[in-house]
């Protein structure tokens, strides 16, 4: 059972790289994301720096303008949706966009873990490419194109 594990987790693997490497349609990357399995929202805590696979995604631009560099997921009601790098290249916790939580929702037919901004309708969905590299895909109401990014958990 460990060499299947294994097996589709290198193919999973290497079908993310190459779509963070190529220049890829949304339905490429929402095709990607259904077939990836759930993300039990517990597994999330930690620190994640991230990436866009979504291209000329208008989020893009805000997200450097903020100097995006990841999420932090301390415990289920306590999730610092944007970490910055500041001047000086460290990681810091921007409340430009409030606190979040985690639970697990269904989105796109699975249950998943999901971080829900306090103050914004904003949904951020994650499925498991390994346990510490997801892909995410941002739920806002309103906006008609949801954005596709990844994020790849910090050790400690």
């Amino acid at each position: 059972m460990d060499t299947v594990l294994e097996t589709q987790g290198n193919y999973l693997v290497a079908q993310f790289q190459h779509l963070q490497e190529s220049a890829v349609t949304d339905e490429q990357l929402f095709a990607f994301f259904d077939s990836l399995p759930a993300m039990p929202a517990m597994r999330m805590l930690g620190d994640w720096t991230g990436g866009i696979l979504s291209h000329n995604h208008p989020v893009e631009k805000q997200l450097k303008a903020m100097a995006w560099h990841g999420k932090r997921f301390t415990s289920a009601n306590d999730v610092n949706p944007i970490i910055s790098l500041n001047d000086a290249g460290e990681r810091v916790v921007n409340d430009v966009l409030g606190a979040a939580s985690l639970r697990e929702v269904v989105f796109r037919g699975i249950a998943t873990a999901t971080m829900i901004y306090d103050k914004s309708p904003v949904f951020d969905h994650f499925r498991k490419v390994t346990e510490d590299l997801v892909v995410g895909v941002m739920d806002q109401k309103g906006n008609l194109r949801p954005l596709v990014f990844f994020l790849v958990r910090l050790q400690a």
